[in-house]
């Protein structure tokens, strides 16, 4: 299975794709998403991801009020829950501004749009639309999102299976290109949310929806999750970004920056690299090992011609020249005997050896 999105190839035999979620890193100035976007592409990312929502779209301002206290992540937010989503909103304003920026450095414009609105207004400048996990279980919006039919990237924090399923089914009831991504959806930056991650259940996935791209929505620090993921079968990877990780604001604690992306991408190539082939077979760049490393049958003492050889008669030494015997036939040669005369340390080739008849 293979998805393509703004000409790039992904899938099993292609290398990771990195989304670099700016979300609300932006901290509601145009100027420095643009800059964002530039910093990441020179990080290693392949697209840039926004959020288009607005405040009043998305929260009920009463409804969170009602609650009595802010909850998990946003129990750190100093400004209500309504005035953190409102600072954070996208105008749909900079949206080709942002598509512009994006194409100068050579990376996709991907956004998450949370109403029908801006789903239909980023239909002409995204190459694929990303489903967050808190969307998972509105499938009117979900099927309306697919019916683009554009590639998808499903999102699956704090959702039980039940609810994937019927996720994917609304999704596939117009395309099939879809990115199932494993998620956590705890943004407090805790060490403790590794425990929570479970990136086994992209195996779960690969045995339930086989027919899908594997990914990963992570929210952790570093990028150990993404070298598992990625080992696990995770062919796009979304994680936040920043460039400072210590600004104010409800993303920036929880996001990679300049230098933790490239780490995060380097590493991942080299993974890529080692991962490869599943077949066991001596590489290429073992062939010369194979001689320094391997035994071959070797003369203990002076062995004249006639002489029966024993067990006691021969060592097994490195190194393994591809004319000598191998140390896997020594026991093979005993009984043998000897056509050409042997000096103690000489390699033993099958010429040396009588025929038997």
């Amino acid at each position: 299975m293979e998805i393509e999105i703004d000409g790039r190839k992904i899938g099993s035999d292609h290398p990771t794709y990195f989304v670099a979620d700016i979300a609300a890193s932006h901290d509601g100035d145009l100027n420095r998403a643009i800059d964002l976007v530039h910093l990441v592409a020179e990080a290693g990312a392949d697209a840039a991801k926004f959020q288009n929502f607005s405040a009043e779209g998305l929260v009920s301002d009463r409804g969170f009020r009602e609650l009595g206290s802010k909850l998990s992540h946003q129990s750190s937010w100093d400004k209500s829950v309504f005035d953190v989503y409102a600072d954070a909103s996208v105008p749909h304003e900079w949206t080709p501004i942002l598509k512009a920026e994006c194409d100068k450095a050579g990376i996709a414009y991907f956004s998450a749009a949370y109403d029908f609105k801006a789903i239909d207004m980023l239909e002409p400048f995204v190459p694929a639309y990303k489903i967050g996990s808190g969307e998972i279980s509105w499938l009117e919006a979900v099927e309306y999102t697919a019916a683009k039919k554009k590639p998808v990237l499903l999102a699956t924090g704090a959702s039980s299976l039940g609810e994937i399923v019927d996720a994917v089914a609304a999704v596939r009831k117009h395309t099939n290109e879809l990115v199932l991504m494993q998620c956590n959806t705890n943004y407090t930056a805790s060490k403790d949310n590794f425990r929570h991650i479970n990136l086994n259940v992209l195996r779960s996935y690969a045995e339930l929806f086989p027919d899908v791209i594997l990914g990963l929505s992570d929210h952790t620090s570093g990028h150990s999750t993404t070298l598992g993921a990625i080992a696990l079968g995770a062919r796009v990877v979304e994680k936040h970004f920043t460039d400072d990780t210590t600004r104010p604001g409800p993303d920036h604690a929880f996001s990679m920056d300049p230098d933790t992306w490239r780490e995060m991408t380097d590493r991942s190539r080299e993974l890529e690299l080692s991962l490869r082939s599943p077949l066991k077979e001596v590489a290429a760049n073992e062939y010369e090992t194979v001689v320094l490393q391997r035994r071959s049958v070797r003369a203990r003492y002076c062995l004249p011609i006639g002489h029966v050889i024993s067990r006691e008669d021969l060592t097994v030494l490195r190194p393994a020249p591809s004319y000598a015997i191998g140390a896997a036939h020594v026991t093979e040669l005993v009984g043998r005997t000897v056509s050409t005369p042997l000096e103690p340390g000489q390699t033993l080739t099958w010429a040396d050896l009588a025929r038997t008849i």
